[in-house]
């Protein structure tokens, strides 16, 4: 099986500043350490975040072929898509199992779902294209620059292959919005976090994870919405 060039692979010249992914992984730990006051700041819930971009973006203006180094080369883009959308299916079949039946059999509320933005938003702006925007850009953002960022930083060996993606994957399910959104369930962004970590290292392509959160949402959100009515 041909497996198409991407973010782990050594074709490129050294990588240039890889250490720039401390910033928004310590803008997200810096945040829980504010007062209680301070965390319902919405500049300080973005923070981490826009952090995270600003630093992407200085990452790309010093490095050759930052799509590529993404892991974005656009010949690996049907394969990368077609992996994704497997993985996707199935993450959404067990999460929406668990939101459905296992947790409220355990006593945990999901009704508060009804509530968050992305649900109350209108559905035009929702589906198809405003989840498959934010999938794009949560992937970007935590598996493309902060995943590939620490794979650079902790090198190619087992134990620092996982110390990256289940950074990343804590990063990405404790990130202020999250948590503020999803509230108790945040927690999940964790296991799917962990998913599509070992998904980009196995396939290579940030096509693939992008494809997989994508096609996740788009089966809870409408499944949801018919749930809950």
């Amino acid at each position: 099986m041909h497996i198409p060039q991407g973010v782990t692979a050594t074709r490129h010249p050294p990588e240039r500043v890889p250490w720039l992914v401390v910033f928004p992984l310590s803008a997200t730990a810096g945040y829980y350490i504010l007062p209680d006051a301070l965390q319902q700041s919405d500049w300080l819930i973005f923070a981490p975040q826009l952090t995270a971009y600003l630093s992407l973006l200085l990452w790309m203006a010093v490095n050759t072929k930052p799509w590529a180094r993404l892991g974005l080369d656009r010949t690996s883009f049907g394969w990368g898509v077609r992996q994704g959308s497997v993985i996707g299916v199935a993450l959404a079949a067990v999460n929406l199992s668990l939101i459905l039946f296992v947790i409220p059999g355990l006593g945990g509320d999901v009704a508060y779902l009804r509530e968050t933005p992305h649900a109350r938003a209108p559905v035009w702006l929702m589906f198809p294209f405003g989840i498959a925007m934010t999938a794009i850009l949560v992937e970007l953002n935590f598996r493309g620059f902060q995943l590939g960022r620490l794979l650079a930083l902790f090198g190619p060996s087992t134990l620092g292959r996982a110390g990256a993606v289940i950074l990343s994957a804590f990063a990405f399910a404790w990130d202020p919005f999250m948590v503020h959104v999803f509230g108790s369930l945040h927690w999940m962004a964790a296991t799917d976090g962990m998913v599509w970590g070992i998904l980009l290292l196995r396939t290579e392509t940030l096509y693939a994870t992008m494809a997989a959160h994508t096609i996740e949402v788009w089966i809870l959100y409408v499944s949801l919405k018919l749930w809950f009515g």
